[in-house]
């Protein structure tokens, strides 16, 4: 059986040519710069708005933030009214594979369509379906190049050898399974991502290869890219005892590790 590699660059390609910034946007609330900061003030405590748009003649021309209007006694929200600056701007379409290390800079950006900011973006939209299905496509790219590398480095089932026997069985029990619904392939496709890991690990030239530090590192970072797989697959919240700096930095990781995969033959 032929087992064909998936590219990183095939995943780039798809979200670069497919799909943009466009799809995890919000629009940006605006009020009118003649409006009164007090109420203006209550009505963004009110939906939880950090920032608003500021319109003047029909175009939104710049925006507020609520922590400057907290202290505000009087004013219309011009008075308080922040020019774009242009690193906070970004066309709406950006390629969503290009937002990350820019959300790594700053924690909000505004869209800008046409010469006219319409959206907002903060870090919060990476929990969106668009930014879900990147992540999901880098790890599971990621899980088949393990696979890939140990069919490569383990010839004859050497494998099994070296797998904890307790994770053997564990395989072996799926393949079986498997086997009486007539679908199985072979073992090593029942090998999960934990098995997977510790075979690519225990390999020195391996570990050079793709540029891991140390074992011990290896299997942090793999155990990261393993945890967040999970919360991808179960619909939790991508951040849950980490930040999304940390997410950020872990999608950048993963990436180049699989440039590194690919890279071996």
């Amino acid at each position: 059986m032929k087992h064909l590699k998936s590219r990183s660059q095939d995943l780039r390609s798809l979200f670069e040519n497919n799909i943009t910034i466009e799809y995890v946007a919000e629009p940006l609330k605006a009020v009118s710069g003649e409006a009164e900061v007090t109420e203006v003030l209550h009505w963004m405590q009110a939906r939880d708005f950090d920032v608003v748009g500021v319109e003047s003649e029909d175009t939104i021309s710049g925006y507020v933030e609520r922590i400057s209007l907290i202290k505000a006694t009087s004013g219309k929200c011009s008075d308080y009214q922040r020019v774009f600056h242009p690193k906070e701007l970004i066309a709406i379409s950006t390629p969503l594979m290009k937002l990350l290390p820019i959300l790594q800079q700053t924690p909000r950006l505004f869209v800008l369509d046409c010469n006219q900011v319409t959206g907002i973006i903060t870090c919060g939209d990476l929990q969106k379906a668009p930014a879900r299905m990147l992540l999901f496509g880098l790890v599971t790219l990621l899980e088949m190049n393990l696979l890939r590398l140990v069919r490569l480095y383990y010839p004859q089932d050497s494998w099994q050898k070296v797998l904890k026997p307790e994770r053997l069985r564990v395989a072996q029990r799926l393949w079986q399974e498997s086997q009486e619904r007539n679908e199985a392939t072979d073992l090593l496709d029942y090998l999960q991502f934990c098995d997977k890991r510790e075979l690519v690990l225990n390999q020195p030239e391996l570990l050079e290869q793709l540029g891991l530090k140390s074992k011990r590192f290896g299997e942090r970072f793999l155990k990261s890219a393993e945890q967040l797989r999970n919360r991808l697959a179960h619909a939790q919240n991508l951040v849950s005892g980490s930040s999304w700096i940390d997410l950020i930095s872990l999608a950048e990781a993963m990436e180049t590790l699989l440039i590194r995969c690919e890279e071996i033959e």
